[in-house]
């Protein structure tokens, strides 16, 4: 059994936060740049092309790439092995978010009461912190900011198995449309499929994760992938919707076992400013 203090957790989130909103991985600006090459719409191209000026002067300047520096969504594996010490692990989490957005002037966006009050809380917590137990002893987090814009664009479907693909297709397909301009695109659109209402949604969010030069471990799916994205880019919406070729990215999908009644659905959609970092403890 490994002990980790949650003293250790705190910097290593710190760190985590302020990074991914400053850097841009490099699989995203590889994929910018080959869709620059690709676009024929000359308003679109002037968009790639600051986008990308604005990914090399947030990590040479180390400033955010997007003024909304988003809730800070944090995937934490951590092994079966190890034993937490010190504080609460949550805590621990959250005092590295407050640390992060205060030390990186990164806009605190997060407001206590969802309805009634909508105060501020001042510090961008609580996290949404998804946990998983896995084998090992080490603990691994990914912190990936997500900006309002984008995530006001998702949605969960409980489709009904009858669907089938084609409506699980026209289903995403048909929520990017809807989507139009408004989360920053282009856009990365992560699918889940499967488990039940909020597992779905969580894959969505997961897929998110995956580098765009990766391919989907499933041909069959990395398939649909595809056949999804060349389907979105010709929906014409273009970079920030004002026309073009490349409405996305990628297409990433994450699909799991669900009930024999039900076949539940769910599209998160990643605005251009993909951010996400990972560390180990």
């Amino acid at each position: 059994m490994r002990e980790i203090n949650v003293s250790q957790i705190v910097p290593v989130v710190r760190q985590l936060c302020i990074d991914a909103n400053n850097y841009l991985d490099d699989d995203v600006i590889e994929r910018l740049k080959e869709a620059l090459k690709r676009e024929d719409s000359p308003v679109g191209k002037e968009i790639l092309e600051q986008i990308l000026v604005n990914a090399r002067l947030a990590a040479e300047e180390q400033m955010p790439m997007c003024q909304d520096t988003g809730v800070a969504i944090v995937f934490a594996k951590v092994g079966q092995d190890v034993h937490i010490v010190g504080g609460d692990f949550y805590e621990a989490i959250n005092e590295g978010v407050r640390q992060g957005y205060r030390d990186g002037y990164l806009r605190k966006s997060m407001v206590g009461d969802p309805v009634i009050e909508r105060k501020n809380t001042k510090d961008n917590t609580p996290a949404v912190i998804h946990t998983e137990v896995v084998p090992g002893d080490h603990i691994e987090i990914t912190v990936a900011p997500k900006g309002g814009g984008s995530e006001n664009m998702s949605e969960v479907k409980m489709m009904e198995p009858a669907d089938g693909l084609d409506g699980v297709k026209n289903f995403v397909v048909d929520r990017t449309k809807r989507s139009g301009g408004n989360p920053c695109p282009p856009v990365i659109v992560g699918v889940g499929i499967g488990g039940d209402f909020e597992q779905c949604a969580i894959l969505s969010k997961k897929a998110l994760l995956r580098p765009l030069n990766v391919r989907n471990s499933d041909p069959k799916w990395a398939a649909v992938e595809e056949e999804l994205l060349d389907r979105i880019n010709r929906l014409g919406i273009g970079p920030m919707g004002l026309g073009g070729r490349i409405t996305a990215l990628a297409v990433h999908i994450l699909a799991m076992p669900c009930h024999i009644a039900s076949m539940p659905v769910a599209v998160n959609i990643q605005c251009h400013a993909a951010r996400h970092k990972k560390a180990t403890i």
